[in-house]
């Protein structure tokens, strides 16, 4: 089919072949460079479909080598997308498992108030029997009966002010599980939220005898996504116990909040663990990172803190730390995040 491309070039030639007869006879002398002319004329169209036979060749090859690329563009695609999903099963599945810890760190701190308060109420239960009794006897004595009274005010103080603690405890843990849950906006106390998040975290706190200090502004009120918030805080701080603090290491964790402009919030994170190395450092937010894989650690735990401050709080974190020298996370994000109302 493409040496159609050179007919007129053939044709040509042949005119020129029938004309060399012709000019031997009536111009011999013009005949040697007539026949050079026509060589070269030649020489040059066979080089010209050479060319094109080349660049047949070539362009099925590059036709194949498309088909080939756009094949594993699918592959690497469909491979994308398998991961992107598994990637967010895994963060799904990190979520819910900070949203057990809440629940069994809610249900911990209610069993002391809740526990105080039924044996006060039992042990008002049995003077109540006891006066009753004595009354009914005859033998109720006025000391006694002011005995009675003044067990009776002590108890139901006692009773009222656990109950207080654990009515408390519950409306917190709602809020706070809704959040996480629903992940909604609204007004929020940032001071009273973090110490509700903290209340999550005691029986992960309490057993390794660390405590979280905490300086935040009691009238710092934000117009955002508490839930968001909870769920960095709690990352962050079992962050620290499952890395900075290791295998019992003992030290301390520290919240603090300011305010660097009116609309803007600064939360710096701080601890005085282990550190990290520069490597580790410039690593720390990349999903599956982790230097105790196997041992407690998921790498998915900084990730998600940074994609919530990020792409939720519309902020930024940045990390400070050197071995032994602890870490630092700073989190600036505004006070009214942006977007729809």
């Amino acid at each position: 089919m493409n040496f159609n491309l050179f007919a007129a070039e053939e044709e040509a030639l042949a005119k020129a072949r029938a004309l060399e007869t012709r000019l031997e006879a009536l111009a011999p002398q013009c005949l040697s460079e007539f026949r050079e002319l026509v060589a070269a004329f030649e020489l040059s169209t066979r080089e010209q479909q050479r060319l094109v036979r080349v660049s047949d060749r070539l362009q099925a090859q590059l036709s194949d080598a498309n088909h080939e690329l756009e094949r594993r563009r699918t592959e690497a695609e469909a491979a994308l997308e398998s991961l992107r999903e598994a990637q967010e099963a895994m963060v799904q599945s990190e979520k819910l498992a900070s949203l057990g810890a809440l629940v069994a760190g809610v249900a911990h701190e209610i069993n002391t108030p809740v526990g105080i308060a039924v044996s006060c109420a039992s042990h008002l239960a049995d003077a109540t029997q006891t006066l009753r009794r004595r009354a009914q006897e005859g033998e109720l004595g006025k000391a006694e009966f002011a005995r009675y009274l003044a067990t009776a005010i002590d108890t139901t103080d006692l009773i009222l002010g656990n109950c207080e603690r654990a009515s408390q405890l519950i409306a917190g843990f709602k809020q706070v599980a809704v959040d996480r849950a629903s992940a909604e906006r609204r007004g929020v106390n940032l001071a009273a939220y973090i110490q509700d998040t903290l209340v999550s975290l005691q029986p992960k706190l309490r057993p390794s005898g660390h405590v979280v200090a905490v300086n935040c502004p009691s009238d710092l009120e934000l117009d955002s996504y508490p839930g968001v918030l909870s769920q960095i805080l709690s990352n962050l701080v079992m962050n620290a116990l499952t890395h900075a603090f290791a295998d019992g290491r003992p030290g301390d964790m520290a919240i603090a909040v300011d305010l660097p402009t009116q609309e803007t919030v600064r939360l710096c994170f701080t601890d005085n663990g282990r550190g990290m190395s520069e490597e580790e450092r410039a690593r720390v937010f990349e999903p599956f990172f982790t230097t105790r894989r196997g041992r407690g650690g998921s790498g998915l735990g900084l990730h998600i803190v940074h994609n919530l401050v990020v792409g939720v709080l519309k902020g930024s974190i940045t990390v400070n730390s050197a071995l032994d020298r602890g870490t630092s996370f700073t989190l600036l994000f505004p006070r009214r995040t942006p977007g729809k109302d």
